[in-house]
């Protein structure tokens, strides 16, 4: 049987879920990192907007494409 290493990250969450495990401080912090990872996604379209990495009919190609079906 194989064990994962935890990486500093993970070991912090388990650190605060411990000191107070219920529901409603789980969705807390769910949406905590959800704000952060979805301003640190804008922050980083926007920098590949204004570079002209991305536009909108690229944005309009990636929205019809099934991101789900593996590459076989």
């Amino acid at each position: 049987m194989e064990y994962a290493v935890l990486n500093p990250t993970q070991m912090h969450l388990l650190k605060i879920f411990a000191f107070d495990n219920s529901e409603a401080r789980a969705l807390e912090i769910q949406n905590v990192l959800t704000r952060y990872f979805q301003h640190q996604l804008n922050k980083e379209a926007d920098k590949l907007l204004d570079e002209g990495i991305l536009n909108q009919e690229i944005l309009d190609q990636i929205m019809n494409e099934d991101l789900h079906k593996k590459n076989i």
